[in-house]
């Protein structure tokens, strides 16, 4: 078995390759593991340190069309993890979105199709279907992504669906709501917010802070695309949810709680332009596969603050380039 995890050092993928490599997902014991990443601001191989050894890395773009015509050949599987994602970059420059998440993505697509690539996922997001005020979205609900990053992430699931539908290239897509835990780059508002608390610094809330999402530990993700990547209907779309939804306000207040901060260290900034005020997925579609999250909020809440605590030598060389 031969897995190539593109985008795979960067956070999520990062952590499907620690976890694969370390055996957590039986089906897959003892694949070999190839990850393939440009390493932009966000990618790091020193995410994937704790397995160093363990897999092929090579460094390259998702736009390089030869390049991949000499990686992807000989993978059973493939798992697009590649993306720009921080919603701020991409309101302040959203070409380079554009390029990555849709014209990256249909050049790794069509190159995982010339090589008979056989199980192809596609990494999505949530927020390609905007922003709903009550109940949850299916698979089935129409993408009206607000922001240029949701609007480029939308972008290459609808390349991923053509793909499949006009070429029958066996790819899935997963969408998922918001991530956290470590190894996540502290532009984030879950590491930007403990990295600037453990350093005394006050931290930005956007408008009213009444925004809501839904939160999902990375692990949880990853197990919920493995699942898919075992299991999923080519062409079909699965939402991963974590099943915790919190405004931004309570979110702050546990992150308060886990640094022994107050509400003195927050301060409320310009709400974001076009700022979705609430995320929800229903992700009954693949809980029949087997999926349900399995970390506890407040448990992982705690094991990520702690994980940053710990690791400033991780983080505090990142922290200049925000």
């Amino acid at each position: 078995m031969r897995v190539l995890v593109v985008g795979g050092a960067g956070f999520i993928g990062s952590a499907y390759v620690r976890n694969l490599v370390s055996g957590a997902y039986p089906a897959h014991a003892g694949a070999k593991v190839t990850v393939l990443d440009k390493l932009t601001y966000a990618g790091n191989l020193a995410n994937l340190e704790p397995v160093a050894g363990e897999f092929v890395f090579v460094r390259g773009d998702v736009r390089d069309s030869e390049l991949l015509a000499e990686v992807v050949p000989g993978h059973d599987l493939l798992i697009n993890f590649a993306a720009d994602t921080h919603v701020d970059r991409s309101i302040t420059g959203p070409a380079e979105f554009v390029l990555t998440n849709v014209a990256g993505t249909q050049t790794l697509l069509q190159a995982a199709l010339d090589a008979g690539v056989p199980r192809v996922v596609q990494v999505s997001t949530d927020e390609v279907y905007g922003s709903i005020d009550s109940g949850a979205w299916t698979e089935h609900c129409p993408l009206e992504p607000n922001s240029p990053y949701a609007a480029t992430k939308a972008g290459g699931d609808l390349v991923a669906r053509a793909y499949q539908r006009t070429y029958g290239l066996p790819v899935c897509v997963t969408r998922c709501s918001n991530n956290y835990g470590p190894y996540q780059f502290p532009e984030k508002v879950i590491p930007l917010f403990v990295t600037n608390l453990l350093d005394g610094l006050p931290v930005p809330l956007y408008g009213d802070g009444l925004n809501v999402r839904d939160w999902l530990h990375v692990d949880d993700h990853c197990r919920g695309i493995e699942i898919v990547s075992e299991r999923g209907v080519p062409g079909e779309v699965y939402n991963i949810g974590g099943g915790v939804e919190l405004n931004n306000r309570q979110l702050t207040q546990f992150l308060l709680d886990a640094c022994g901060a107050s509400w003195d260290m927050v301060r409320p900034v310009q709400d974001r332009p076009g700022h979705d005020r609430r995320y929800s997925v229903d992700d009954t579609k693949l809980r029949a596969l087997g999926y349900a999250p399995r970390v506890p909020f407040a448990e992982g809440l705690a094991a990520t603050v702690a994980w940053y605590r710990d690791s400033r030598a991780w983080w505090e060389p990142l922290k200049p380039s925000l």
